[in-house]
């Protein structure tokens, strides 16, 4: 990666294994951003015979993205009380667990080019204020000084909120990693989950290509590939990978301005700032589902097309690198947080579509209560699997990060 990009973060703590060990209270699968974050509030709880099990390195999924957005900008109350109480888990994060994320709080801006969008963002701000988060519309003009690279035709208005910002995944999973690590939770890297064992109602173990582990607690947090878990314990998790890309500009002179996390809401296309330039991304409407990381530079055309009339000044700056990795999406959107009704001792956290890393603090609290048998800070019933079933999809919310 280019020096335009983030500064390569130490591998978070993980063990590769010859063999895993062969009982565990609790066995996760999946070692990213919210793997990790369970790991630790169960750790913290004093549950700490636990295993992560990881096919890979630590944060080498969807959680590899270089920076990830945080913020409380919602339209559903819930999503709202995920992300806010996250962010304060973010900015608490030097203390708790104790580990720099490069936190940058400079707001989220989101930009509206039609009177319907303005409505239903004014709509959602009254959600957001009613529940302290700090968000309000703006005019253009206020828009354009807070982000000089935007041209405010068309532009009708605006929503920010000032304690909304970025941080690195990566050294996030590694404070986790790291925290629970000391307090005995084991990290297995590099090991294969290959087959879940069930009795009557009850997971009873999760065989991997390094040995059986009998436990008591299997919890899927497995990102894209969720639904093969899910299926492997006859859990029905409709997640489906759909590729997401994002590039980094060369380094810009005079240095970029700080500018807050921009989306043009329309389009998905955002932008905000890397360590020495610009990072820029966009939803592609038309990319199929699939595994594929393949980082394709033809990509950029979408988001040039876009920044030629919203951001002109971007249209035509230097590329230096990019990044692919999976958003694991749902039908409606919203992520799956519960407990299988079919299976009680198998949970799960997983189908974020894009705002996982946003909402992994306040997830890893929500799952911990779960498997302690505690009420949670919030009710999470209407993001169970089983809405899917019953019809009660969540209105879709904009799965930018």
């Amino acid at each position: 990666m280019s020096s335009s990009s983030p500064s390569p973060s130490p591998s978070p703590s993980s063990s590769a294994f010859r063999t895993v060990p062969p009982t565990a209270d609790v066995v996760i699968i999946g070692g990213g951003v919210m793997g990790a974050s369970i790991a630790f509030h169960l750790a913290e709880a004093g549950v700490t015979d636990v295993v992560v099990v990881e096919r890979d390195e630590l944060c080498s999924g969807s959680s590899g993205k270089p920076i990830g957005g945080v913020r409380a900008q919602f339209s559903d109350p819930l999503n709202i009380e995920l992300g806010d109480r996250s962010l304060r888990a973010f900015q608490d994060f030097p203390h708790r667990p104790g580990a720099d994320i490069r936190l940058d709080s400079v707001g989220y801006l989101f930009l509206l080019t039609t009177e319907q969008q303005a409505t239903a963002f004014e709509g959602s701000v009254g959600i957001q204020n009613g529940l302290g988060v700090p968000t309000r519309m703006i005019a253009p003009d206020e828009a354009h000084r807070l982000c000089p690279y935007i041209s405010t035709d068309g532009l009708l208005a605006a929503a920010f909120s000032p304690t909304d910002g970025h941080a690195r995944p990566a050294l996030v999973v590694q404070g986790y990693a790291d925290a629970a690590t000391r307090a005995g939770v084991t990290f297995a890297t590099h090991t294969s989950v290959t087959g879940i064992d069930t009795t009557g109602d009850r997971v009873t173990a999760v065989h991997t290509d390094r040995g059986r582990i009998d436990c008591a607690t299997v919890i899927c947090t497995a990102g894209a590939w969720s639904g093969r878990i899910g299926a492997m314990a006859g859990v029905d998790l409709p997640v489906r990978p759909v590729r997401r890309q994002l590039a980094f500009t060369t380094p810009l002179t005079p240095p970029a301005p700080r500018i807050p996390f921009t989306i043009d809401f329309a389009s998905s296309a955002y932008f905000h700032n890397s360590d020495d330039g610009l990072l820029f991304g966009l939803a592609d409407p038309a990319q199929p589902d699939g595994f594929d990381t393949t980082w394709t530079p033809e990509w950029l055309e979408l988001f040039r097309d876009v920044a030629r009339d919203r951001a002109p000044a971007l249209a035509d700056m230097a590329i230096a690198d990019g990044w692919a990795g999976l958003y694991e999406v749902t039908p409606d959107h919203n992520a799956l947080i519960g407990r299988s009704g079919d299976l009680p001792n198998f949970l799960y956290a997983t189908g974020f579509s894009g705002h996982g890393f946003l909402q992994a603090p306040a997830v890893g609290e929500i799952v911990r209560d779960l498997h302690l048998g505690r009420a949670p800070f919030v009710g999470i019933s209407p993001l169970s699997a089983d809405r899917f079933r019953t019809g009660a999809e969540i209105r879709p919310e904009a799965h930018v990060v």
